[in-house]
């Protein structure tokens, strides 16, 4: 196998790992009605202050529409309340529930021992290395892909 082969085959298969397992690892008994999706709405949402539907929309790279549909249903399952603003009806305000907030710390649990295993396989001279490599293909895929530089 060429190394272009090797590195196809390895990109490919992380990110359809990482996908498949942090599904199967975020959708538990207590989460059972929570899509891979709604966790990353949880996640953008975040535990601080309240963030606007469009402040939302922006970070998961959607519009504020299809946000919409899957705020509908964390909304109607208890995991996030919307509220219009005062000052402007146009704003809406989004923040977490006490359940969203237990959702939110659960795909941050995953998040957190997931690292600690791949560090845990890293000496200390490799984990820079690694995280070099990331920022690098991090890089390219926003440059080419989506057309920003992080």
């Amino acid at each position: 196998m060429t190394t272009d082969e090797t590195l196809n085959e390895l990109l490919v298969r992380l990110f359809k790992d990482i996908m498949e397992i942090e599904g199967k690892c975020l959708v538990t008994e207590e989460f059972k009605d929570l899509s891979y999706n709604d966790f990353h709405v949880i996640e953008a949402i975040g535990v601080n202050e309240p963030k606007t539907m469009t402040t939302v929309a922006k970070l998961m790279g959607v519009t504020t529409g299809t946000l919409t549909k899957a705020m509908d249903g964390l909304t109607r399952k208890g995991y996030v309340i919307r509220e219009r603003s005062t000052q402007d009806k146009r704003v809406v305000w989004v923040y977490l529930t006490d359940t969203g907030k237990a959702a939110y710390k659960h795909h941050e649990e995953f998040h957190h021992e997931m690292i600690a295993q791949i560090k845990s396989q890293l000496t200390e001279q490799e984990t820079p290395i690694l995280i070099y490599a990331l920022a690098k293909l991090a890089d390219y895929f926003h440059l080419v892909y989506k057309g920003e530089k992080e």
